[in-house]
């Protein structure tokens, strides 16, 4: 089969120039504006860091970046162990009595509009409080609790996905070798799977950093959210402090994101080449 040359046409182009201003242009003006000294966020006075100075002496900001940073990684890496068992429990143990309940149960929230959600976990927490005292009121851990429940969801569908593509060959070998199950899982089936894991991970700190409605139902006054309190102040008028602090979460979320997918790019190479050795061998 020939190998026909690649032709580079100009609409082609276009509209690849289209859709990357069309995505990050707001973003890359979001972040110019956030040296602006001027307190109008759309005229361009000077260049200056009085925004970000203002930012880091908001207590009130920074108690609720705080609160969502330690919520979204609490939630993200519960949600990894709970989709990581319960997406090994559907595609390693096959077929079982409910087995099609226990799926469709696990991703029901990825459907579930968010409304439904915080109003039902809402519910579910002031029963909970009155018929057992706990919890005794809504705040930080319920709004934990709200946020695994459908993190939870995202990342078992990812680590399925991941499960399925393996080869059980080496699971099967290691077994016939003498190695437990549960060895087998930590040393061989984890490795493998760590790319998703970290995916999932990513996704699902995502996810709850970014949440609004479920938090409003869930929380109570003594616990605001990072986009909670974005919300309240864009209500009163957009503040050039919170491009500020858009532009700081774009640069760590833009870090974390590089670093993550430089590990999944190494480990995807590792795997080919283990692959390519096993094959030579």
């Amino acid at each position: 089969m020939n190998n026909l040359p690649t032709i580079r046409s100009p609409w082609r182009t276009g509209i690849l120039v289209c859709c990357f201003l069309f995505l990050y242009a707001p973003m890359l003006l979001l972040v110019v504006y956030s040296f602006n000294s001027s307190p109008l966020v759309t005229v361009w006075e000077n260049f200056s860091f009085h925004w970000y100075k203002v930012l880091f002496e908001d207590s009130a900001m920074i108690d609720a970046v705080l609160l969502s940073l330690s919520i979204a990684g609490l939630s993200a890496t519960m949600a990894v162990v709970l989709g990581t068992l319960a997406a090994v429990i559907i595609v390693r143990f096959g077929r079982f009595r409910g087995h099609n309940g226990f799926a469709f149960m696990l991703t029901a929230p990825l459907v579930m509009p968010d409304v439904i959600t915080g109003l039902s976990l809402l519910l579910l927490f002031v029963a909970m409080g009155n018929a057992f005292g706990w919890p005794s009121e809504r705040g930080m851990l319920t709004i934990w609790l709200a946020h695994v429940t459908f993190c939870t969801a995202y990342v078992a569908v990812v680590i399925n996905s991941r499960l399925r593509e393996l080869d059980r060959s080496i699971e099967e070998a290691a077994m016939d070798l003498g190695a437990t199950p549960l060895k087998v899982f930590f040393v061989i089936t984890v490795p493998m799977i760590a790319p998703a894991i970290v995916t999932g991970w990513l996704l699902a700190f995502t996810l709850s950093l970014d949440d609004l409605v479920i938090a409003s139902f869930v929380t109570g006054p003594g616990a605001t959210t990072l986009p909670m309190a974005i919300f309240a102040t864009v209500r009163r008028g957009v503040n050039p402090e919170i491009n500020a602090l858009a532009s700081l979460i774009l640069f760590v979320v833009g870090l974390v994101g590089f670093i993550a997918w430089r590990f999944m790019a190494h480990e995807e190479k590792q795997r080919l080449s283990d692959i390519q050795k096993a094959k030579r061998g």
